[in-house]
């Protein structure tokens, strides 16, 4: 398998040659890995139940976890689930990567669409499944939301959306995504939205596919699937813990293929993570930390406040120079677009203007390096 070398990895080589500025202390703002300390609770959950380690553990996942991630969905979307509806995961990342290689292994010649800019574990787990790629462009004309393009889509055997959207931070309505729930089963395809942000919003909350699945009438949500995971929303990527919920009969076949792939979460981390998904008021506060990090942005960059996510995407002249004189003159790291995208089958990289800052310290750093930002561009 050729897959295309990480955008951090790319990053290094682009920052390889250069020393930065000593005269400032380091600050990255390229990853998407919350810069505070994992909740007290969840710390001590862990710890508490590290007697566990001694157990093997269940593929399934724990009931106390399942009953967890039921009632987050229940709660925070107005949606009842059944056990046979939802699956614990260990994160999403290997859920992204090898559901479309399990639910594409009988496809003659598989066809994946995904968003463009993208989370490049789409591209990937597309490379492994042998898929045909269709690239769903994001820019400033269509409001960096996907467009809808049916000759393309009926051929499709699986479509991801990411939304709230990283790199850009969009977001689609609940009337959105059920025009999409109803291309879905208009072309039978399946339809994922990988919505590991939906908990990072600055005002209303963001609505997921499975209440869009609802409100057009799929109640059964075929063809739908969602994920999500504890990393963003309780600061902790350590856990491990995410969910894929949604069609049943999808599901079923899909907990036969985990039982051979033994991607379960120890005893421990699934005790804690259940924790996690039961409490709403940790994440309230590190709502109001990042809505505040936008504040900071719309002050000092000019930039709009977005929806959800804790992502600026910055238009800005020549983005790869700028990189490397932010990094050579300021000490800051950012992401250039162009490595969060491809270019299509017209050459155009919707990415290639841009650049990612994930505002993931705490308001004095991010501050501080927003204000270096500005000098830069200036």
């Amino acid at each position: 398998m050729n897959f295309e070398p990480y955008p951090f990895e790319k990053l290094n080589n682009l920052l390889s040659d250069i020393t930065p500025n000593a005269a400032y202390a380091p600050c990255a703002l390229t990853i998407g890995e919350p810069q505070f300390e994992t909740p007290d609770f969840i710390q001590k959950s862990l710890c508490k139940n590290s007697s566990l380690l001694r157990k093997y553990p269940k593929t399934a996942g724990e009931d106390n976890l399942r009953e967890a991630q039921r009632e987050f969905i229940l709660k925070r979307f107005n949606t009842k689930l059944s056990n046979a509806q939802i699956i614990p995961t260990f994160g999403t990342r290997e859920v992204l990567f090898n559901f479309p290689q399990f639910l594409l292994f009988d496809k003659t010649e598989p066809v994946m669409a995904f968003p463009n800019p993208f989370y490049q574990i789409y591209e990937g787990a597309a490379i492994a499944s042998r898929a045909k790629m269709i690239l769903m462009n994001l820019n400033e004309q269509n409001k960096f939301k996907p467009e809808i393009n049916e000759d393309e889509l009926r051929t499709c055997d699986l479509v991801i959306l990411n939304f709230p959207n990283n790199p850009t931070s969009s977001t689609l309505s609940i009337d959105e995504l059920g025009t999409w729930v109803k291309l879905s089963l208009k072309h039978n395809f399946v339809l994922l939205n990988d919505e590991c942000y939906s908990e990072i919003f600055t005002d209303k909350p963001i609505p997921s596919l499975l209440e869009a699945s609802t409100h057009v009438g799929n109640t059964d949500f075929k063809n739908v699937i969602v994920i999500n995971s504890i990393s963003k929303r309780s600061s902790a990527p350590g856990l491990r813990s995410g969910f894929i919920a949604g069609d049943a009969a999808i599901l079923k076949q899909y907990m036969d293929y985990r039982t051979y792939v033994g991607c379960a979460s120890p005893l421990p981390l699934q005790s804690a993570a259940a924790e996690a998904w039961s409490d709403e008021a940790h994440v309230e506060v590190s709502r109001k930390v990042y809505k505040r990090n936008f504040e900071l942005a719309q002050e000092i960059l000019g930039v709009e406040i977005p929806h959800a996510t804790f992502y600026v995407w910055l238009k800005v002249k020549n983005p790869l120079e700028f990189t490397k004189k932010l990094y050579k003159e300021y000490n800051v790291k950012v992401l250039p677009g162009e490595y969060l995208a491809r270019d299509d089958k017209n050459g155009y990289n919707p990415g290639k203007n841009f650049i990612r800052i994930a505002l993931v310290e705490n308001e004095t750093n991010t501050k501080d390096a927003l204000n270096r930002i500005k000098e830069c561009l200036a």
